[in-house]
């Protein structure tokens, strides 16, 4: 099967601390999985634009990163399992610095390789939620948080807006989901949840092959009357999901989604119908950063981008600069420790895990309000930090509410067990030999 693979960025001059490298070797190769094509376009267009843009602008306006230029190159896996790990096989060996799946399915089959082939998975709020625990998968990251984290903040929100947990009870909550890796990884936090607090968890799966046809999946919603709809969808799978809760007039403002069915195209699908519905987020909405102009100055207008300028900035735009904003920031981060301007992926395992973005760090980036300060550590990889909630207006996305932490007492035991069972079940697991890296 052909892969395409699309070259973005240039090699240019960089060194070594200590000693000049041949211009061949002077380059950081920052490979992204993307599917532009396929029933997953409309969510993987904008991600694949937000980070491809975020990577080219600080090629345009810093000549890389400490000098260093920047190699992108973009991988089309259509969402395919398959074609994902076939990409996986291209770039391993031509200096990928970190793999970037964008796809549960496709982590789940490239974590087994990350410790063999020594590249680490950035897998940013999604894939393996028990990947978190450092010390089980030392070349796996999920900041800032987890699947359970997410399931667990938007039970935690439905219990505040109920006036506490002990008011769930007796309550019933729907769980719509993709019926594949992605939509089933949330299920086991929310049945533990369910039967900690007394509600009725009622699960309604959408096959892959099915997205856009829901019919039947909401007419049994409609019978069952869920008190409120939590939604893991993605592509095509998100907008059928709003439009068809218009349809039996669902109540919107009780229908929530995870951070991934936060699409702009995803809530307006459903007209005005759709005001209310609620997505969880964890960086900020809209064009009104530093950073979005210097996007728009070095990369759109230079005519650099793919990116429809009417969903410049939108919420998965941003969400892809998010997840190349931590790549960027995980280079730097191992070029301090290594003492190197040209880092491998050894090093960049250690950058990612020694992740320190300060508030003072995201204003120099432009990214002041955009998004939180996070920290990851040697057994911590995902942080487990604050999230909020943003609701559709029949426009664009509002933010609902302060930032407030996901279940971490419930959530991290759990992990815990699940990435010893995961361990277990994939016996032999390498123990972890990995230096905790500090400066």
């Amino acid at each position: 099967m052909r892969l395409t693979c699309l070259i973005a960025g240039t090699v240019m001059a960089g060194t070594l601390v200590g000693g000049a490298l041949p211009a061949f070797a002077e380059e950081l190769h920052v490979p992204l999985f993307s599917y532009r094509t396929g029933p997953y376009a409309g969510s993987g267009i904008p991600i694949a634009n937000g980070m491809h843009d975020y990577l080219t602008m600080l090629n345009e306006r810093d000549g890389g990163i400490n000098g260093v230029k920047l190699r992108i190159t973009e991988c089309e896996t259509g969402y395919d399992t398959q074609k994902g790990v076939e990409c996986y096989e291209q770039v391993k060996g031509d200096g990928a610095l970190v793999i970037s799946p964008y796809s549960t399915g496709i982590t789940l089959q490239v974590i087994p390789k990350a410790s063999v082939d020594k590249i680490p998975v950035l897998s940013m709020a999604y894939g393996l939620s028990a990947a978190a625990e450092g010390n089980t998968f030392p070349w796996v990251f999920n900041p800032p948080d987890t699947y359970w984290d997410g399931a667990s903040a938007i039970v935690t929100d439905i219990a505040r807006r109920e006036g506490g947990a002990e008011n769930l009870k007796g309550k019933k909550i729907g769980y719509i989901f993709l019926d594949a890796g992605y939509g089933r990884e949330a299920i086991p936090l929310l049945e533990q949840m369910s039967s900690d607090m007394g509600f009725e968890l009622m699960q309604y799966a959408v096959p892959g092959k099915e997205m856009q046809n829901q019919s039947s999946q909401w007419l049994n919603i409609r019978r069952d009357k869920p008190d409120y709809m939590i939604m893991w969808g993605w592509g095509a799978m998100s907008p059928t999901a709003v439009k068809e809760a218009t349809k039996i007039r669902y109540p919107m403002d009780k229908f929530y989604g995870v951070w991934w069915s936060g699409g702009n195209d995803d809530a307006a699908a459903g007209g005005e119908a759709a005001k209310g519905y609620r997505t969880l987020n964890f960086h900020g909405v809209g064009a009104d950063y530093p950073f979005v102009a210097d996007i728009q100055k070095y990369v759109v207008d230079a005519g650099k981008s793919q990116v429809d300028p009417a969903k410049f900035a939108d919420n998965l735009y941003n969400r892809g600069v998010y997840n190349s904003m931590l790549i960027a920031e995980g280079i730097r981060r191992a070029q301090e420790l290594s003492g190197k301007t040209v880092i491998d992926a050894t090093d960049m395992r250690a950058g990612l895990e020694n992740l320190d973005i300060t508030e003072e760090r995201l204003k120099e980036m432009g990214m002041e309000g955009f998004a939180l300060p996070m920290k990851l550590s040697c057994t911590d990889h995902s942080g487990h930090h604050k999230v909020y909630v943003v609701e559709w207006d029949g426009k664009d996305w509002q933010k609902s509410g302060d930032w407030f932490s996901p279940d971490v007492d419930m959530v991290k035991p759990l992990l815990e067990k699940a990435a010893a069972d995961y361990a277990e079940s994939n016996a032999p697991w390498p123990e972890r030999t990995e230096p905790c890296a500090t400066n």
